[in-house]
Parts: structure tokens; C-alpha cells; sequence
């Protein structure tokens, strides 16, 4: 089935492109929570209008690349995103975000195809490369703080992340080894001897007369 992407979505594309998906996928998930929508032929023309629209923005030459990328190195983009206490996001920055918010604060166009950015799900200091034209390209400093406060330092940002990776690392030992338990509690079930039936007694000798 084909559809249309809303949202970015992980391992799968970004908004606006058309992608084959397996039906129950699309009915069961993309659909209902609103990630996607049936690419109707209809829809497939506006969204064809819309990447040419884009495309005429885009850099043509290796003279207006070469500039663009003079003012990417300048830039920092940030990006206030809702975090837990450890730093891990409540969703994600993606390469459309990034995109998008260029094209709003500098309007500068990028292809987020050529955003080399996998989605950002930590606050953290992040550079991200970005290729521009044949042997031209830059690395855009992007930001992504917690909502209404300041990035912490460095060191706290990798101690938060430490602290997470343990805490899962624990919790995943923890579930391995109560799968272990119960294979372990199975298989010696599985091997136990059935109590042996008893023998039937034996009748009654014949009284002689």
C-alpha cells in the first residue's frame, strides 16, 4: 500500500515522500496516528508541485553553494525540545525539523536527503554535515536544550547518559536472566519422571473347602 508520510518516521522516510508499506501496517499504525495519509494520485501531484517549488530555491551552481555553506559554518540552530531528567527527548529533532527551521530563521533551502542526521533523541551539542553540490558541503551546529533551560554542561550530559545506558543495561540483564528462569523452570518440567502407576493387587487365593 502506498502512502504518504505526515512525519518523519524512523527507518522508514521522511514527510512528504511516498512509501510502500504492508496494509495492515498503514491501517493498524501510520494511519490512525495520524503519521501518514493514502497517496491518492491527487495528493502525489500537489506534493510533486511542492518538492519543484523547493528545488528552485536550492543552490545551482558551485558559487551559491560554496556561499551558502560560508553562512551554514556561521550558523547554530537551536532547538528547545520537551527531556526527561536524563536528557532523553519526548519525541525527536529530525532532518526535517532541521530543514524546516532554516529555510524559517535563514531561508536557506536544504534537500533534508542531504542532511546527514540520524533523529536526535538526546539534548546535547551536535554538528551535523550537509552536502551541498558536488565537492561542496558544510557542518551545521545544531543545539537541542531542555524546554525553558539552559543545555547543562558537557559533563553533566554524559554523566546523564551513562546513568541511562546503566540503568537500561540493568534492566535488560534483569529480563534475560528471568527469561533464563523461567526456559530453566520449563525444561526441567519438561524432563521431570511421571510418578509410576501402582500395580494392581494381586486377587484373592481361592478358599479351599
Amino acid at each position: 500500500m502506498q502512502v504518504v508520510l505526515r512525519q518523519d518516521v524512523e527507518k522508514l522516510g521522511l514527510r512528504g515522500e511516498v512509501v510502500n508499506v504492508a496494509r495492515g501496517y498503514a491501517r493498524n499504525f501510520l494511519l490512525p496516528r495520524g503519521l501518514a495519509e493514502p497517496a491518492t494520485p491527487g495528493l502525489v501531484r500537489e506534493i510533486e508541485k511542492r518538492e519543484a517549488l523547493r528545488a528552485r530555491h536550492e543552490a545551482k551552481t558551485v558559487e551559491e553553494a560554496q556561499a551558502i555553506a560560508v553562512r551554514l559554518e556561521k550558523l547554530e540552530l537551536r532547538f528547545d525540545a520537551n527531556a526527561g531528567p536524563t536528557g532523553s527527548l519526548f519525541g525527536s529533532v529530525t532532518a526535517t525539523n532541521v530543514a524546516d527551521r532554516l529555510w524559517e530563521q535563514e531561508k536557506i533551502r536544504i534537500d533534508r536527503r542531504k542532511l546527514a542526521l540520524e533523529p536526535i533523541k538526546r539534548v546535547g551539542r551536535y554538528r551535523v554535515p550537509v552536502e551541498l553540490f558536488t565537492d561542496v558541503s558544510a557542518e551545521l551546529r545544531v543545539v537541542v536544550a531542555p524546554e525553558g533551560h539552559d543545555l547543562p554542561a558537557e559533563e553533566e550530559l554524559e554523566a546523564a547518559a551513562r546513568a541511562e545506558a546503566d540503568a537500561a543495561a540493568a534492566e535488560l540483564a534483569a529480563a534475560e536472566a528471568e527469561h533464563a528462569r523461567a526456559e530453566a523452570a520449563i525444561e526441567a518440567a519438561a524432563v521431570e519422571p511421571e510418578p509410576e502407576a501402582a500395580e494392581p493387587e494381586a486377587p484373592p487365593a481361592p478358599v479351599e473347602s
